[in-house]
């Protein structure tokens, strides 16, 4: 019998993912739970990451056109009761400011005080207070567009959190926009699914699907929802951005008006879209192993890590002159427009210091020690690989660009394979049934991943796949042949197969 090879994470992927995952964010060192239930403390490690995707990101946003502003973080009960699908969408997840003070108690503690006249919602998500401005800036055609993004945090109460990817509170952003007309605003809302879509393959490498929701699964209110969809190594699919055509629903809540160029009075039409710290999650559950977090080289929160080995004074002395020159002239160095990174470690704790940058998922590791030097030479080893090799200075310094290229295509090439080899045409119920059925009870959360199936439309026949399996329907790709085919619950026709999976 084969030795069993030993992992830094325990357990692993097969063994037990959901624990896996846990464990990968605590030895990756990027976030921690909070005294405050379902609440995370994102630590620098993590946070890194999270700033490089948002200045990415913005970046992208403002060469669409987007500008940044802020709204407030409390909105008023009334707002939301504007818009009954919407608060009916979020009821079960809002956290109520009902008190403005604190007042001392007769048993010494602290109570409630100075009851509000009407109740705050901590922000679950923009669109009505930030309809409340446009109201107000919105009179003409000529005020339109208005093409608005917030970073901020958000809060949804939930039951069951997991770090990253569901918690009480979290960051993210969210575009707003109000247009003169419908065509303009189903543009932005597909042009923002896009900008989503490549910064997720290109920066992220995550592969994702494009495609619409279903009526059920839309974001409250809105008209139409775009998302793309992406899977992850236990083969569910993570939801990895949103973007919502809300039509004219929240313009006439909020009373969102212009005169258009014949002078008539008429409602706007309006957008919202969205991505948040949830991508981390996508990306730990993408690319880790069993040895930890691998971060993908353009938004890693560093790029490289120089470890310095040496055994005496003396050669301490030469190998920190050579390796603090080494880190000068990498951080002069520039990939995709920004200055590379660098961790220096020189810390002389032995062989744990190795792990603990495997466990963080730096993508590369070059050690330095005498006989380096001696050849002027690096000892780099990829994150993604697990071979470790040689190389003369400069030409890792040369090198090191295109060797992160090469590492971030690796790792979309490995999740694209991965998510074709999990994705199936099934077009019989009983194999549908068998396909979301674990074939191990000590793995529940293991089963086949997506199931390309025909769907014939109703809500009864998504609800029962839903009630009976805890499978949902995850999109309507925009690419998705048209062919006929028989639902896969009820066996009416079909013009098209949809995504059907299980999620987070």
């Amino acid at each position: 019998m084969a030795k069993k090879a030993r992992t830094a994470i325990t357990p692993t992927r097969d063994e037990n993912y959901p624990e896996w995952y846990q464990q990968v964010v605590k030895a990756s060192d990027m976030a921690e739970n909070s005294p405050v239930r379902g609440c995370m403390v994102i630590k620098p490690w993590g946070y890194a990451l999270w700033e490089n995707i948002v200045r990415e990101m913005d970046d992208i946003f403002k060469e669409t056109g987007v500008k940044n502003a802020y709204f407030p973080l409390f909105i008023p009960l009334s707002f939301l009761e504007k818009e009954a699908e919407h608060v009916e969408g979020f009821a079960k997840e809002c956290a109520v400011v009902t008190h403005h003070r604190l007042e001392p108690s007769p048993d010494g503690g602290l109570v409630p005080a100075g009851k509000l006249a009407e109740p705050l919602v901590v922000r679950p998500t923009s669109e009505t207070i930030i309809g409340d401005s446009f109201s107000k800036w919105v009179n003409s055609h000529r005020d339109l567009p208005i093409l608005l993004n917030q970073w901020a945090n958000v809060v949804r109460w939930e039951m069951r959190t997991r770090t990253f990817l569901r918690t009480s509170e979290f960051l993210w952003q969210e575009g707003h926009t109000v247009h003169a007309t419908e065509e303009e605003a189903i543009e932005r809302t597909e042009m923002m699914l896009e900008v989503y879509a490549k910064f997720a393959e290109e920066y992220l490498a995550l592969p994702v699907i494009r495609g619409r929701k279903s009526k059920s699964e839309r974001f409250p209110g809105a008209v139409d929802t775009m998302c793309i969809e992406s899977m992850m190594q236990d083969r569910k699919a993570l939801q990895a951005g949103t973007s919502h055509f809300l039509g004219q629903n929240f313009a006439k809540g909020s009373g969102i008006k212009f005169q258009n160029d014949k002078e008539q009075e008429q409602y706007a039409w309006t957008t919202s879209w969205g991505v948040s710290t949830r991508m981390i999650g996508g990306v730990i559950m993408t690319h880790g192993d069993d040895d930890g977090m691998i971060m993908p080289p353009r938004v890693a929160s560093s790029h490289v890590v120089l470890l310095p080995i040496y055994k005496s004074d003396e050669d301490k002395e030469k190998v920190l002159e050579y390796t603090k020159a080494l880190e000068k002239e990498l951080k002069s160095v520039y990939y995709h427009h920004r200055k590379i990174t660098v961790e220096l470690d020189d810390r002389n704790i032995g062989g744990s210091r190795v792990w603990e940058w495997v466990k963080k998922g730096i993508p590369l590791r070059v050690e330095i020690g005498p006989r380096d030097i001696a050849e002027d030479s690096v000892f780099m080893a990829r994150r993604d690989q697990p071979k470790k090799q040689s190389m003369k200075k400069d030409q890792f310094i040369s090198e090191i660009t295109d060797i992160l290229d090469d590492m971030q295509k690796n790792l979309y090439d490995k999740a694209v394979a991965y998510r074709e080899e999990n994705t199936v045409n099934i077009d019989r119920t009983d194999e549908f049934y068998k396909f979301f059925t674990p074939e191990n009870k000590n793995t529940p959360e293991i089963h086949g991943g997506f199931a390309m199936s025909h769907w014939c439309g109703s809500e009864g026949c998504e609800e029962t796949i839903k009630k009976d399996l805890s499978v949902t329907i995850r999109c309507i790709p925009f690419d998705g042949v048209k062919e006929e085919g028989n639902c896969i619950v009820c066996s009416d026709k079909s013009s098209e197969r949809v995504v059907f999976a299980k999620s987070y």
